[in-house]
């Protein structure tokens, strides 16, 4: 029997590597001392939720279809555009967390917060992020800015609109979506907790004058 090399391959990255690249979301933060440490950290924790929630659930979902779901171009293709929109929410949703919990409980002065995410979606752009996506994804996080208080966002469920992004745009009938939303927005919520876990215990002697 011949395989198609190409099928196997594409199969094989995105059983591999999920949706991101290894290194965005692998990194170990022994601390966080500066603005590039924050960037890092936002990037690579919300590519890390996005791809665990999103790929657990379709392949929960789907089941031992998966494989050969993936291979087919058009449900790849809803997979890709699946994942930049829940990612480019997700990378709202932590910067607003971190920025508001660092102002709020470690008295940061500088909120530098539109800054790293708007570097973070633009540099995206080198790894297949269209500028559709860019543009809409930099609208709304605009539009939410405006409107954040940064003194209390943190205490105010952070992370609901990454949660709804996965729900709404995970590429499943909707018929079944339905069926599966507080299962969806929780699985969300728990991946959030671990980060918000590990950024409280990364942060916990740090302190602005």
């Amino acid at each position: 029997m011949k395989l198609n090399l190409e099928k196997l391959r594409i199969t094989l990255k995105t059983m591999g590597e999920y949706l991101f690249p290894v290194e965005k979301v692998t990194s170990y933060f022994k601390s966080l001392n500066s603005k590039k440490d924050l960037q890092k950290f936002i990037q690579q924790r919300s590519a890390h939720v996005t791809q665990t929630t999103l790929y657990g659930y379709l392949k929960t979902r789907i089941g031992v279809k998966f494989t050969a779901m993936v291979e087919d171009d058009v449900f790849s293709k809803s997979i890709n555009i699946a994942k930049w929109n829940i990612y480019m929410t997700a990378i709202a949703d932590c910067a607003f967390y971190v920025f508001s919990y660092l102002i709020a409980e470690k008295n940061l002065k500088e909120n530098d917060c539109k800054e790293i995410y708007l570097d973070i979606i633009e540099n995206e752009k080198t790894n297949g992020l269209t500028d559709e996506i860019y543009q809409r994804a930099k609208q709304e996080f605009l539009n939410r800015y405006d409107k954040i208080n940064f003194n209390k966002y943190y205490l105010e469920n952070p992370f609901k609109e990454s949660c709804l992004a996965l729900y709404n745009w995970a590429p499943i009938a909707d018929e079944l979506k339905i069926l599966d939303k507080e299962i969806v927005l929780n699985s969300m919520r728990l991946k959030w907790n671990l980060k918000i876990d590990e950024f409280k215990k990364l942060t916990k002697n740090l302190k602005f004058n």
